[in-house]
């Protein structure tokens, strides 16, 4: 019996036991439940506050844009030419402020212009202004590309893998400096010699006499001086309607290396202040960030 009595009480105390424990697991589980609840209605909050400050945000970043029709209807020019253009003038300071220190950071700071390649040689270029060559060459279908500037023969490459694509023209990349291991084409002609000797200039010459359409890209010395001659030997050699290109027009501070000293976009403006058959293209600075801003010169006449 009192074996009996025994057992009995100890089923009544494990029953009691598992009472306590399911209990204690429903308050838990209860209490799992509600933090879980409380969990998401922070998490909603949170997302709709997260939804509004985004909304915010790009209410205030529309407002520091320029609309379409509320854009100046007179564009700012560069001196002495009267030309307008659309890529700079269309943004207010803010943005152009935006670009300018993207430039700054792209090209003085973390030097990307040094990484890019095409077709495993370095182009020492924006590419988005590689963007605009293409262009170009596709619209104008050159004859002859003259490239003053070769350094490791990457751009050369570029035109004459465009002119591919046309099966026609010849590029011609004249250089001081012969560098080994540049990349051999049949429609690259590599000038060895300063771009304004003049045994280059008249081997040049000869060639562009017999093109129906020249593009000419100046991309050698880049004083102020040595661009300013370029500018002047070259000219008459681009086409009516085609295209002299001068690069590097962003140094001295438009906006980066703001110590180099009269560059590329002061002979731009001497240049143009002294002849009337060119005129800038602002439109090919339609992506904003350009290393050749007020360098693409288009021929007006003959």
């Amino acid at each position: 019996m009192r074996r009996a009595g025994t057992l009995g009480a100890m089923d009544a105390r494990l029953e009691k036991g598992v009472a306590t424990v399911r209990a204690r697991v429903g308050r838990a589980v209860g209490e799992d439940t509600a933090r879980e609840k409380r969990h998401a209605a922070e998490l909603k909050q949170r997302v709709a506050e997260l939804k509004a400050e985004n909304k915010r945000l790009h209410e205030e970043l529309k407002a520091q844009v320029v609309k379409p029709d509320k854009r100046p209807r007179t564009w700012p020019t560069l001196p002495r030419t009267g030309v307008q253009g659309p890529a700079h003038g269309a943004l207010d300071d803010a943005a152009r402020e935006i670009v300018d220190r993207f430039h700054i950071l792209y090209r003085d700071v973390l030097h990307l212009d040094k990484y890019a390649h095409w077709r495993g040689t370095r182009v020492i270029k924006c590419p988005l202004d590689l963007w605009i060559y293409q262009e170009l060459v596709f619209e104008l279908e050159p004859d002859l590309i003259v490239e003053t500037g070769t350094m490791d023969g990457g751009s050369a490459l570029y035109f004459a893998s465009l002119l591919d694509l046309l099966g026609t023209g010849e590029v011609v990349s004249v250089d001081k400096v012969d560098r080994p291991g540049r990349p051999s084409h049949p429609r690259i002609d590599y000038v060895l010699g300063s771009s304004v000797a003049e045994d280059v200039l008249a081997d040049v010459r000869a060639r562009a006499e017999r093109a129906r359409t020249v593009l000419v890209a100046l991309d050698s010395g880049h004083t102020a001086d040595h661009v300013h001659a370029e500018l002047h030997a070259y000219g008459p050699l681009v086409t009516p309607g085609s295209y002299m290109i001068v690069e590097d027009t962003n140094i001295n501070g438009h906006p980066v290396e703001p110590t180099f000293g009269p560059g590329p976009m002061e002979a731009v403006h001497a240049f143009l202040g002294e002849t009337n058959e060119f005129e800038l293209d602002r439109d090919r600075e339609k992506f904003l960030l350009t290393f050749n801003p007020s360098g693409f010169l288009r021929r007006t006449g003959g």
